[in-house]
């Protein structure tokens, strides 16, 4: 209940402030060594998913709806995610690239792999992978489509936004919040395209609940490939 009194008098603050501390935490993740990092991500998972219960009441569009375009969408951005891979510089290459090390972008941290990290402890490298596949798949969707596809893309047509339907179409804020999405990923040309297509699909559908589903989809192929192909440079 903490948070619902705020939440309430604001709807921008119950759309842009969880996202902002779920953002922060992910920053701070990479600060306090490598084994911190993996107890951060719970940490991160764990706040990120109460925050998603303290602002339900106030986010109507927060809603997951299954549909046969939210899965088609969530499988083909996977397999856009995996198939572009090595074809472009990331955002980290690209900072090199310019002189400013790998400072740049959220590849600046070593891949997480839980496996190698915790080898002597199986057990607890398998309840990080389990905590990295559920947040993954259960927290970011909500959160990410909240700020970007609600809340940014509409802010951007109007700053009444609570005034604009969720399926009337900008130019202009559908390619600024798709690129500000593809700049919070490494793999920011798969990003930008994921942006396109889950935003399309609000559009399309004229509610969110459709690129949350898809957003999760996405995630749990991706993270299901990660573990059984060793990928762990997507993580």
């Amino acid at each position: 209940m903490l948070l619902r009194r705020p939440f309430g008098t604001s709807p921008v603050a119950a759309r842009v402030v969880p996202f902002l501390v779920f953002l922060a935490l992910t920053l701070a993740q990479s600060q306090f060594g490598e084994t911190a990092r993996y107890w951060l991500y719970l940490v991160k998972t764990l706040v990120g998913a109460w925050m998603i219960w303290e602002m339900r009441p106030w986010v109507a569009e927060m809603r997951w709806a299954v549909s046969a375009e939210a899965i088609a969408a969530g499988i083909g951005v996977f397999a856009l995610w995996v198939g572009f891979d090595g074809f472009y510089p990331h955002i980290s290459e690209l900072g090199t690239r310019l002189g400013l090390g790998r400072a740049m972008g959220p590849g600046a941290a070593s891949p997480w792999n839980p496996l190698a990290q915790f080898g002597a402890q199986p057990a607890l490298a398998w309840f990080f992978v389990t905590v990295r596949l559920a947040g993954a798949s259960l927290v970011v969707p909500p959160l990410e489509e909240v700020f970007f596809r609600s809340f940014l893309y509409r802010y951007i047509s109007q700053p009444d936004f609570q005034s604009v339907p969720t399926g009337r179409f900008r130019l202009g804020a559908f390619v600024l919040t798709s690129a500000v999405f593809a700049f919070e990923h490494e793999e920011w040309l798969s990003g930008l395209l994921c942006g396109f297509t889950y935003q399309a699909l609000v559009l399309r559908k004229q509610r969110l609940g459709d690129a949350i589903t898809a957003h999760a989809i996405t995630n749990v192929l991706l993270g299901l490939w990660v573990v059984g192909n060793g990928a762990w440079h997507f993580w």
